[in-house]
C-alpha cells in the first residue's frame, strides 16, 4: 500500500490572502480560510486507498473539519473533540446542518495533553490549526499515536515559527524605543527542522512534513492585531505582560508600516503551515533496509552509469 502522504521539505509555497471586511467570529472569514487551509492537509490523506472508519478531530477548527471529512475516506463514526464546552456545544446545535446518515458523530470535552481515549481505538486523528496551543506537544502527540490502532495515521496543521515575524519584528524594536526592554508579545511556535523531530520522537513511522506559507493583506497593524483578538489567537503564555501601552502599540503600527509597507498603505503578514503524516507502526509498512545490506556500490553505479551522464 502506497502511502505518498507527505514530501520532503522543499521550497515554501507562498499564497496571498486578503482578510474579509468585516472580524466578526460568527461568520465565515475565519473559517474559510481554515477550510482552504484544512482541504489541502485532506488531499494528503486522498492520495492513500486505505479507509478510516473511526476518525478523532482534536480541538481547533473542528467546524471546518466536520464540514470537509463527510464523505471522505470511508469514515463511519467521528469523534469531535476539544477542550471548550462551549465549543462543543456549539458544534452539536449545528449538528443537523451536516448530518448525515452514515456517519455517526460523537461530541467529547477533552484536553490534548491528557486524551480520554482508549489505547489502539481510532483509525485516525486529525487536527488543523489547533496543537500549537499545547503546552507539551510531544506528549499530545505520543497519545496521539497511543490511541491510534496499528497501522493508523495522523494528520495535522500547525501553525510554524515564521508566522507573523514582521509583527514579532516590530513590536520588538517598539518596545525597544518606548520601553528600553522587551517582553514576549506572541506565542513561541515550533520551527520547520522541530517538526520532523517530534514526528519521530512521538513514535510515529513514515513521517511526512510539508510547508506552506500564506501572505495575508492588512491596511494596518492595528488591524492585524484585532484580527488576531478576535480570532483568539493572542498570546497565550501565562507569565506575560497584560498591558500593551497606546504609545508602544502606535510605535509598533509605524515600525511595522515603514519596514513592511507596500505602496498601496497596505502591510503584510505572514501565516506558515506545517503539515504533519505519521503513521502507527504495522508489518505491512515499508522499512529502510539493515544497514550494510547492500548488494551494489556507489562506485558501482558511477562506472556503470559516469560515462553516459552529460
Amino acid at each position: 500500500m502506497a502511502r505518498a502522504l507527505g514530501r520532503p521539505l522543499g521550497k515554501c509555497r507562498f499564497y496571498s490572502l486578503t482578510p474579509s471586511s468585516s472580524f466578526c467570529t460568527e461568520g465565515d472569514g475565519f473559517q474559510s480560510s481554515r477550510v482552504k487551509i484544512f482541504d489541502r492537509d485532506l488531499k494528503r490523506k486522498q492520495d492513500c486507498r486505505k479507509t478510516f472508519p473511526t476518525s478523532l478531530c482534536l480541538g481547533g477548527s473542528l467546524e471546518a473539519v466536520r464540514r470537509l471529512l463527510h464523505g471522505r475516506g470511508g469514515i463511519e463514526k467521528l469523534i469531535m473533540m476539544d477542550m471548550s464546552f462551549d465549543m462543543i456545544k456549539a458544534l452539536k446545535d449545528t449538528d443537523d446542518k451536516y448530518s448525515n446518515e452514515n456517519l455517526e458523530t460523537f461530541y467529547v470535552v477533552g484536553d490534548e495533553e491528557f486524551l480520554p481515549m482508549k489505547a489502539n481505538s481510532v483509525d485516525l486523528i486529525v487536527s488543523c490549526l489547533g496543537l500549537h496551543w499545547t503546552n507539551d506537544l510531544l506528549g499530545a502527540m505520543i497519545q496521539s499515536r497511543l490511541a491510534l490502532k496499528p497501522d493508523g495515521l495522523f494528520l495535522a496543521s500547525i501553525l510554524g515559527g515564521e508566522t507573523l515575524k514582521e509583527l514579532r519584528i516590530a513590536c520588538t524594536i517598539a518596545q525597544m524605543e518606548r520601553e528600553g526592554g522587551i517582553s514576549p508579545r506572541l506565542s513561541p511556535l515550533a520551527q520547520v527542522r522541530d517538526a520532523g523531530n517530534l514526528l519521530t520522537r512521538a513514535g510515529f513511522t513514515l513521517p511526512g512534513v510539508d510547508v506552506d506559507g500564506y501572505t495575508v493583506k492588512y491596511d494596518s497593524a492595528l488591524e492585524l492585531i484585532e484580527h488576531l483578538r478576535s480570532m483568539g489567537e493572542t498570546n497565550a503564555l501565562l507569565q506575560r505582560n497584560h498591558i500593551l501601552k497606546r504609545d508602544t502599540a502606535l510605535a509598533t503600527a509605524a515600525v511595522y508600516q515603514s519596514m513592511f509597507g507596500h505602496e498601496d498603505g497596505t502591510v503584510p503578514a505572514t501565516f506558515q503551515v506545517m503539515y504533519m503524516t505519521g503513521w502507527k507502526e504495522h508489518p505491512s509498512q515499508q522499512k529502510a533496509k539493515r544497514r550494510g545490506s547492500a548488494t551494489a556500490s556507489f562506485q558501482d553505479i558511477q562506472r556503470q552509469f559516469g560515462n553516459n551522464s552529460s
